[in-house]
């Protein structure tokens, strides 16, 4: 089941199961429309009460990056893609290139075309490609929650 705004931070949650376990019925009030609306009811309440409960977290797309680069320059990239909270899985050498993949947050590889042209002297190259998606950090997550609320509270 997909909930298309989530009380996190307002984007869509999913991965949502309920069970239904009980229901009666009443041969005067009951009805198709009167069951739907006390489902929906039913599902407000639940979201509400349990939603904290179950530790949603945000989740953030990363991406799979590929560097090719002169190897004069892998320690300044190297150091770069830990500064974008990036994670080097590998490191080759392919002459006098060396070969980086790393995986980063897609949000911490915005402006990366400028930044690499400038360590590397306009010599490195860069592929990119969607990886899965993973939870963000408990301090980005604090933040995106509370920009949410105050933005929510403002109107």
């Amino acid at each position: 089941m997909r909930i298309y705004k989530g009380s996190l931070i307002g984007h869509p949650v999913e991965n949502v199961r309920i069970v239904l376990t009980d229901g009666a019925s009443h041969s005067v009030d009951s009805s198709e429309l009167a069951f739907k609306l006390a489902s929906i009811y039913a599902f407000r309440q639940i979201l509400d009460q349990c939603y904290t409960a179950a530790k949603p977290v945000i989740l953030e797309p990363v991406m799979l990056v590929e560097l090719k680069i002169p190897t004069e320059f892998q320690g300044t990239v190297a150091g770069d893609k830990n500064k974008r909270k990036g994670v080097i899985v590998g490191n080759d050498q392919d002459g006098d290139d060396s070969i980086i993949t790393a995986h980063v947050p897609l949000n911490n590889m915005f402006g990366y075309s400028t930044a690499l042209r400038s360590m590397t002297q306009g010599k490195g190259e860069f592929t990119m490609e969607y990886k899965e998606h993973l939870p963000v950090s408990q301090d980005v997550q604090m933040q995106l929650v509370k920009t949410y609320k105050a933005g929510k509270a403002a109107g």
